[in-house]
């Protein structure tokens, strides 16, 4: 198999408004900001473009991959965390070891592409584990078993070193969602969710899935998804059926969801506006202040 497969971006057929909040990923872009009048300027956005959310149960501390690296964002004030990296595909294992993928920045003594890098002390340093200067997976996630990545090719690993290959994918996969306490996984596709119940090896459509934009595991059986139109869906049963919550947001490039202490959810988006954070406690979705 040839080392420089054709990647496919994130912007691939959704509607106008979808390839607006993918090409900016949430956050605006990294340009010098402008004011008018009196208006005070926005403060800096220290993200690029965030890639993915990542929130941990245990500490409900929220992690964002980014074009300028990991983050810490669960205080107003954002933290960075370790080197300069555009994390384009990142996942965290049960153990807290974070999984990525992506290209080196500034400083950075690292190949391009990453190929599949690990990071054992919270995301302060990485080591390149497998198909650097081969391969950039855009879509990466963790189950209870495997790591499983998309970089063209479809691929799963037990010690990120030593990769199968599933083989391509049709429909090409947005996303891989999975779990770490799980064997569940989800592909979003332009022809709606496709799920996998033993880690990726084998797929199938359920009837009825919707067509998600990006998606969030809460916890092993919970799921939240948003539509390219801004329609919120959520799932019980991890992946096989869905209902509308009657929701509707602003379109989000990524998303991460976890349990509450009470029994409800926890969401953030990466919007166009900026990192949003929403409760649902099963009736109503409601955005929280930061």
């Amino acid at each position: 198999m040839s080392s420089t497969l054709p990647i496919p971006r994130r912007t691939r057929r959704w509607s106008a408004t979808a390839i607006a909040a993918l090409a900016t990923l949430g956050l605006a872009a990294c340009g010098e900001p402008t004011s008018s009048g009196a208006d005070a300027p926005p403060p800096a956005n220290p993200y690029g473009h965030i890639h993915a959310i990542s929130i941990e149960a245990s500490t409900q501390r929220v992690l964002l991959a980014t074009h300028n690296g990991l983050f810490d964002a669960t205080d107003t004030v954002p933290q960075k965390i370790g080197p300069t990296i555009d994390l384009m595909g990142f996942t965290a294992a049960s153990d807290g070891t974070f999984y990525a993928s992506g290209h080196p920045g500034p400083g950075t003594d690292l190949p391009n592409p990453l190929g599949l890098t690990k990071s054992a002390d919270g995301g302060e340093s990485w080591t390149p584990l497998s198909l650097q200067g081969a391969s950039d997976f855009h879509a990466l996630t963790v189950t209870r078993d495997l790591i499983i990545g998309y970089d063209g090719n479809l691929r799963s690993t037990v010690d990120g070193r030593k990769w199968s290959d599933i083989g391509p994918m049709s429909p090409t996969p947005y996303a891989l969602v999975g779990n770490p306490e799980s064997t569940v996984v989800l592909a979003t596709t332009e022809e709606g969710v496709w799920r996998s119940l033993d880690s990726g090896k084998t797929w199938s459509a359920p009837n009825g899935g919707p067509r998600l934009l990006t998606a969030a595991f809460a916890d092993p059986m919970t799921i939240v998804g948003v539509t390219p139109e801004g329609s919120v869906h959520l799932s019980l049963d991890a992946g096989l059926s869905w209902k509308a919550t009657g929701a509707e947001v602003d379109q989000p490039a990524t998303m991460g969801a976890t349990r509450t202490d009470e029994g409800g959810l926890s969401i953030w988006m990466a919007m166009e506006r900026g990192l949003v954070k929403f409760t649902y406690d099963g009736t109503t979705l409601t955005e929280e202040s930061r």
